[in-house]
């Protein structure tokens, strides 16, 4: 061994070892830094869920003590649980950055969304309205928190994920990504979507809020709420989800691993009330959380994919 190595012998053991969540986590600050350094109008989407309240702590540690280099974004449904819509605002609020929010109602009342029934899924409705609010803004990146595990069709994304002038995702027209190096210009009215923690999954996320001791909405942990059984999930009751004729009504603890429209997310049956209990459970489970808890995505890949060439999330 050299001098020089021998010398730095002593410093390599007094550092820690770094693990798999410190290298996703680099991995993500870094590509939110080069949204910032390359693109004049990036957006952060913000809904209040747990991948969003992820990434925002990756944007406080790329960006503080300075403000966020771009505002925050929901696309609310107006079918959102009241829980998380509280929640958004208060971190939005405690982070002192800028949230906008653009409602479908607005869409539908403007005639650009038109639904079926009343009682429809919004969740596919949202593509309108976030559409028209990337060109009323006019972004050109926005960063969002999906995750490559959570479906096949998200599994085909770029981590700069290429829309055209319609907003339109096209799988076999997107940019490579070689030794980690992203290209996200665009022409005027194109964007590209971010996705900062596609190589993460569900359980990486838990344990990163069990690290960061992130604070999420309460309904992600464990809580007694009324459901019916149907189709192999169990459906919340609500005003906009009641029982059908024959159901029955049972009140058993459930939580929810994702959150969105509530017309179309249900809980899963869980007694897990801690990050460290939903850990435990996580590293156990053989079902995707998407697959496992939303109603509109017991659908086929294509179906799935289709709706992502049309400007989904």
């Amino acid at each position: 061994m050299s001098l020089a190595a021998d010398a730095r012998a002593p410093l390599r053991a007094a550092l820690p070892a770094r693990g798999h969540l410190d290298w996703l986590e680099s991995e993500a600050i870094y590509i939110l830094r080069e949204v910032a350094g390359e693109c004049a109008s990036p957006v952060l989407f913000f809904s209040g869920g747990k991948d969003s309240l992820v990434l925002l702590r990756l944007a406080e540690k790329a960006f503080r003590p300075g403000r966020f280099p771009f505002p925050l974004l929901h696309i609310d449904t107006g079918h959102n649980f009241p829980e998380v819509i509280e929640f958004r605002d208060r971190r939005a609020a405690e982070l002192g950055e800028r949230l906008i929010v653009r409602s479908v109602e607005d869409s539908i009342r403007r005639g650009t969304v038109r639904l079926r029934a009343a009682d429809e899924s919004r969740n596919a409705a949202q593509s309108v309205t976030l559409l028209e609010a990337i060109s009323e803004f006019s972004f050109d990146a926005a960063i969002g928190g999906a995750r490559r595990d959570e479906e096949k069709a998200r599994a085909k994304e770029r981590v700069f994920s290429f829309r055209d002038e319609f907003g339109q995702w096209d799988p076999k027209n997107q940019r490579p990504e070689l030794w980690d190096l992203y290209n996200p210009r665009v022409h005027r009215g194109e964007h590209v979507r971010v996705f900062p923690i596609s190589n993460w999954t569900e359980l990486d996320v838990w344990q990163y809020i069990a690290r960061e001791r992130l604070a999420v909405p309460s309904i992600y942990y464990s809580h007694r709420r009324q459901v019916v059984r149907r189709n192999g999930l169990l459906v919340p009751v609500t005003g906009l989800t009641p029982p059908r004729p024959g159901e029955n009504v049972e009140e058993i603890p459930v939580r929810f691993r994702t959150v969105g429209d509530i017309s179309c997310t249900c809980p899963v049956e869980s007694t897990a009330a801690t990050a460290e209990a939903i850990i435990v459970e996580t590293a156990a489970t053989r079902i995707t959380e998407r697959g496992a808890t939303r109603m509109d995505d017991q659908t086929s890949e294509a179906s799935m994919e289709r709706r992502k060439k049309e400007g989904y999330f």
